[in-house]
C-alpha cells in the first residue's frame, strides 16, 4: 500500500513544447516548475547546440537565451529520439524561415502522421518535404502569412506546431478543430506572456495575431496532469492513501470520474486531490478520447488497474491504432486480457505474480510499476530509459510513499549495463 504525499512535477507535455518555443524569443526566458525528465534535458541539449545559452537556476528553474542563436542544423541524434522535435519545426520556421529536423521518434505504439502539421505549415506559406526520415522546410517569402487552417482530425501535436509558427508570421492566423489540452493553453500563456497575440488556446478555434517579436520574461509551467493520473491509480490499485499535491484538479476530472466507477475515493482540493484506495474495486468502462475526455496516456495505468477489478472490463482506445503492447506483459504477470484491434476486455480479479516485464513505452512502463508493486513475488521492468522520458524521479517518490522498489544495474551485451527496476 503507498502512504503519505507526493508533489507533482511540471507538465512534460507543456515542456516539450515550451522549449521550442523559447527559440523565437529575443531575450531571457526564466522558465519555473521545468520537469527533470530525459526529453526536456534533450531539447536543451539541441537548444545549446544552436548556441542558445542555458543556465539552471535551481532543480526546476531554468534560464534560456536564443538572443544571439542562428540558424543550423540540429543534432539529429537526439532529435529522432524525441516526439517533441517536430515542435522544432514550428519554432524554427518562425524564427529563421526555415526548419530541418527528423521524422518524430519517442515511444513506438503507433504510426505518427505529421500530415496535419505538414498541412498547416504548407497554409501558412511553407514548402514542407519529407524524405529519408528527415523533414524539411522554407518559408516561400522568408516569411511565414497568416492563414486560415482546418485540422481534418483534432491533434495536439499540429495545433502546437502551428501556434509556434503562426506567433511570429505576418497576419491573423484561424485554427478551426483544434485540440483543446492543458498543454495547449499551457503554451499558448507562454507565448503571450513574451508578447504574443494567442487567443482562443482551450476551444476548438484558436486566433493567432502575428507579431514581430517576443521578449523575455518568466513563467511557471503547470503541474503535470498524467503524472497526477499515474500516482492517483497506484495509491487505487495497491489500495493505499496518497495526497496528490500541486495539482489543478480540473485537470484530473476524467481521470477522478473513472477511479470513483471503481469504488476509489477521491476528494479535491485546491491545489491537491486525495485517493484512498478501495478494499474492492469494481469494473469500469474506458474509452479515450480528446480532452477533456479520458487520456489516451492514462490508459495503460488503468488498465493495469481493471486487472484488479471484479469484473469485466472494456478499454477502447480511440486515439492510437497500436497501444496495447503492455497487455502481454500483463498477462506474463497474470493477468486475463484479450485484445481485438483498439479494444481491449479484462476479465478482472486476476492475482498478480511477480514476472521480468518491459516497458514497451513511457506510460506503459509507468503501468508495469504499478502492477508489480500490486503482485506477489518480484518485478523486474525492463528498459526503463523510457519511463525517465516522462517522470521525475520515478522511483524515489515511490519509495518516500512506501513501494519497495529500486534501480538496479545489470550486466548486458551491448552497451555494459542495463537500468531496471526492482519491485518486491
Amino acid at each position: 500500500m503507498l502512504h503519505g504525499e507526493v508533489e507533482i512535477s511540471g507538465a512534460k507535455n507543456a515542456a516539450v513544447a515550451i522549449i521550442p518555443a523559447a527559440l523565437m524569443v529575443n531575450g531571457v526566458c526564466r522558465i519555473e516548475n521545468m520537469p527533470q525528465i530525459s526529453d526536456t534535458d534533450m531539447l536543451l541539449t539541441i537548444l545549446t547546440h544552436m548556441g542558445a545559452k542555458v543556465r539552471f537556476i535551481n532543480n526546476s528553474t531554468i534560464e534560456i537565451d536564443c538572443t544571439d542563436v542562428h540558424y543550423q542544423d540540429v543534432p539529429f541524434d537526439l532529435t529522432r529520439k524525441i516526439r517533441a522535435s517536430y515542435y522544432l519545426i514550428g519554432a524554427m520556421l518562425g524564427r529563421f524561415g526555415c526548419a530541418k529536423t527528423t521524422m518524430p521518434g519517442g515511444c513506438n505504439f503507433g504510426v505518427r502522421p505529421i500530415e496535419q502539421h505538414i498541412k498547416g505549415m504548407t497554409a501558412l506559406g511553407a514548402d514542407v518535404d519529407v524524405k529519408n526520415g528527415f523533414v524539411y522546410a522554407d518559408a516561400r517569402d522568408g516569411r511565414l502569412h497568416g492563414a486560415r487552417i482546418y485540422l481534418d482530425k483534432v491533434s495536439v501535436g499540429a495545433t502546437m506546431n502551428i501556434i509556434l509558427a503562426a506567433t511570429l508570421a505576418q497576419g491573423r492566423t484561424i485554427i478551426e478543430n483544434a485540440a483543446r489540452e492543458p498543454h495547449i493553453v499551457d503554451l499558448a500563456n507562454f507565448l503571450n506572456s513574451m508578447g504574443a497575440d494567442i487567443r482562443g488556446a482551450g476551444t476548438d478555434t484558436v486566433k493567432v495575431n502575428g507579431v514581430d517579436k517576443l521578449h523575455g520574461g518568466t513563467y511557471t509551467i503547470i503541474p503535470d496532469q498524467i503524472e497526477a493520473g499515474t500516482y492517483m491509480v497506484a495509491a487505487a490499485a495497491t489500495g493505499g492513501e496518497v495526497l496528490v499535491k500541486n495539482v489543478i484538479p480540473k485537470h484530473l476530472e476524467c481521470i477522478s470520474a473513472k477511479l470513483r466507477e471503481t469504488g476509489t475515493i477521491v476528494q479535491e482540493y485546491e491545489d491537491s486531490v486525495l485517493v484512498k484506495g478501495a478494499s474492492t474495486l469494481r469494473k469500469a468502462n474506458i474509452k479515450t478520447l480528446p480532452y477533456p475526455g479520458f487520456p489516451t496516456d492514462m490508459q495503460p495505468q488503468m488498465g493495469t488497474l481493471l486487472c484488479l477489478a471484479n469484473g469485466t472490463s472494456v478499454i477502447t482506445e480511440g486515439i492510437y491504432d497500436n497501444r496495447f503492447k503492455y497487455v502481454n506483459e500483463l498477462r506474463k504477470m497474470g493477468a486475463e486480457v484479450q485484445v481485438d484491434g483498439r479494444v481491449a476486455v479484462i476479465e478482472g480479479g486476476a492475482k498478480l505474480t511477480g514476472a521480468v516485464v518491459q516497458a514497451c513505452d513511457l506510460r506503459a512502463g509507468a503501468a508495469m510499476v504499478i502492477a508489480g508493486m500490486c503482485a506477489a513475488g518480484t518485478t523486474v521492468v525492463e528498459d526503463i530509459h523510457f519511463i525517465e522520458r516522462g517522470y521525475e524521479n520515478f522511483v524515489g517518490k515511490l519509495k518516500a510513499l512506501g513501494a519497495e522498489i529500486e534501480v538496479v544495474d545489470f550486466p548486458d551485451d551491448s552497451d555494459g549495463a542495463e537500468r531496471i527496476v526492482c519491485i518486491s
